[in-house]
């Protein structure tokens, strides 16, 4: 007797198909065994499946029985092959199943009483799935709403053996889910926004500015000031002027967090954009991804969002020197002894940071030596520092605005997330109808050619740059990336040229390297 049953296992942040085929035959001592490179969990299945069946009513003939993995090539890791292994015996065990069974997917833990247990990575699961042409999958109850989230699949929830039988014994009594489009983008609308709002900032108009560029463009950033200046309270706000994610990001996004078990129950996505922040004492493989069963790291969770490094000169400078390759690529690729992985890394970069130890150079209130200043400031690099679009010094607030009797907070009064998020979205749409055909979605992203499509300047601002350029010896990546914020900062005017005003705002962006790192050489 032989079945083959179908089920989906996850390779990074991707599924892949995986084909359960069962042998029992007369020959031989009874015995069951499985095959096919798998991890410890994977052949633990053989117990945990044998006694789930029993209790379930089940009886195993004393027969030799033989499960493969399929393919035999690719290690097989994670307890989501159990159901499946369970069915493909089932179906070998008891004629008519197997038609049924041929047809659909089949995903989820046993427990050893019968009970079919929700695992992770769902989204992806079920995606797999779809793209091998099925159009059916038996998951987990729990799993259920999550398995939604794909267009296009019937997705059926169990609880137990018995009733997976019952299904396959008479398929019209199994009542499927199916995408709801309209309510998932009703959860997306309705997604409580609990982000703080920069009307609670006092002042620093300037660090505003910076913040709306960096949002615009999707531009790195860098805040440096004295201690208890606001960097924080900017950095954390960031995402309340955003555009709100699309119902294709949320998926996306919602696939890390679902392989890393991080998902809401209700609704099962990701409705807002991810703003993580790790401690100083993250380690490599947390940020990066990694493992012995290679899981996403910090980088990749905050895909479609914003990766907050608070006190970044307490970061070790081989964790920082981690994301200068996926800065520039949007992508994180993880080796290891069974293979290549690649996660995603399409994030915004912020990162905050005192100037010195005591946090107040440079002014006369800085008790650093300039020997401690150097050795502080020198635990960035310099090539890390290279690929930051938009550095801004955050000053100390003045009495007056921090008290709100001032004339720079009375004009910024209403200046909320919300006016700012307008501004942001408008230059957006600019974005999107410039780089409309191309893989280029905002201004950081542009290459050579589409700087010099979309970045040209008049005669006069041509020579002024010039100038620049020789002043401050910015390199060629430095050079691109100024182009590129000035670009922002024209989008936000809603300028299609760019102009002198918005050169010398990128510039300003630039300068920090100059006086904090270049004044210490």
């Amino acid at each position: 007797m032989f079945s083959k049953i179908i089920s989906c296992g996850i390779r990074g942040v991707e599924g892949y198909q995986a084909a359960i085929e069962t042998d029992i035959s007369s020959g031989g001592l009874p015995s069951l065994t499985m095959v096919g490179y798998l991890s410890e969990e994977v052949r633990e299945a053989q117990e945990r499946v044998r006694t789930a069946l029993r209790n379930s009513g089940f009886l195993l003939p004393p027969r030799r029985i033989t499960i493969n993995l399929s393919p035999a090539g690719l290690r097989k890791d994670g307890t989501a092959f159990d159901l499946a292994i369970a069915v493909s015996i089932l179906c070998c065990l008891e004629e008519g199943l197997s038609e049924a069974a041929s047809q659909a997917v089949f995903l989820g833990e046993l427990g050893l009483n019968g009970e079919v247990k929700p695992v992770n990575g769902m989204i992806s699961r079920v995606y797999c799935a779809r793209q091998a042409g099925f159009s059916r999958c038996f998951v987990p109850r729990e799993n259920v709403k999550e398995g939604t989230a794909v267009e296009g699949m019937e997705i059926i929830g169990v609880s137990n053996l018995l009733e997976q039988a019952e299904f396959l014994r008479h398929p019209e009594t199994a009542a499927g889910h199916w995408f709801d489009g309209k309510s998932f983008e009703k959860s997306l609308e309705q997604a409580e926004e609990n982000f703080p709002d920069y009307a609670d900032i006092c002042g620093q108009t300037t660090v505003k500015r910076a913040m709306e560029t960096a949002a615009a463009g999707r531009h790195s950033c860098l805040l440096i000031g004295p201690a208890g200046t606001g960097k924080t309270m900017a950095a954390r706000r960031l995402p309340s002027i955003l555009p709100p994610i699309t119902l294709e990001e949320s998926i996306e996004v919602s696939k890390i967090y679902s392989i890393c078990g991080l998902l809401p129950k209700d609704p099962p996505l990701i409705t807002k954009r991810p703003f993580r922040a790790p401690h100083h004492s993250v380690t490599a493989q947390s940020l990066a991804g990694g493992g012995r069963n290679p899981r996403p790291g910090e980088i990749s969770l905050a895909s479609g969002g914003v990766l907050f490094l608070d006190e970044l000169a307490e970061f070790p400078g081989r964790i920082l020197d981690l994301l200068r390759q996926p800065l520039e690529e949007k992508r994180i690729t993880v080796t290891r002894l069974n293979g290549i992985l690649e996660f995603p890394a399409d994030f915004m970069l912020v990162c905050a940071m005192n100037p010195c130890r005591c946090g107040q150079f440079p002014s006369e209130r800085c008790t650093c030596s300039e020997s401690q200043i150097r050795r502080y400031l020198g635990k960035i690099s310099g090539p890390f520092l290279d690929r930051i679009d938009i550095g801004v010094e955050v000053p100390p607030v003045p009495y007056g605005e921090l008290r709100g009797t001032g004339r720079a907070e009375k004009s910024q009064a209403g200046e909320s997330s919300a006016s700012m998020r307008k501004r942001v979205e408008k230059a957006r749409k600019m974005q999107e109808k410039r780089f409309a055909g191309s893989p280029v979605r905002c201004n950081s992203e542009m290459g050579s050619v589409e700087i010099k499509e979309f970045c040209s300047l008049l005669p006069e601002d041509e020579t002024f740059l010039q100038a620049v350029y020789r002043q401050y010896g910015f390199s060629a990546r430095g050079f691109d990336k100024l182009l590129k914020v000035a670009r922002t900062a024209a989008d936000l005017d809603g300028e299609w040229q760019i102009g002198r005003v918005h050169l010398c705002e990128a510039v300003s962006y630039r300068s920090f390297e100059q006086k904090y790192w270049g004044a210490k050489k």
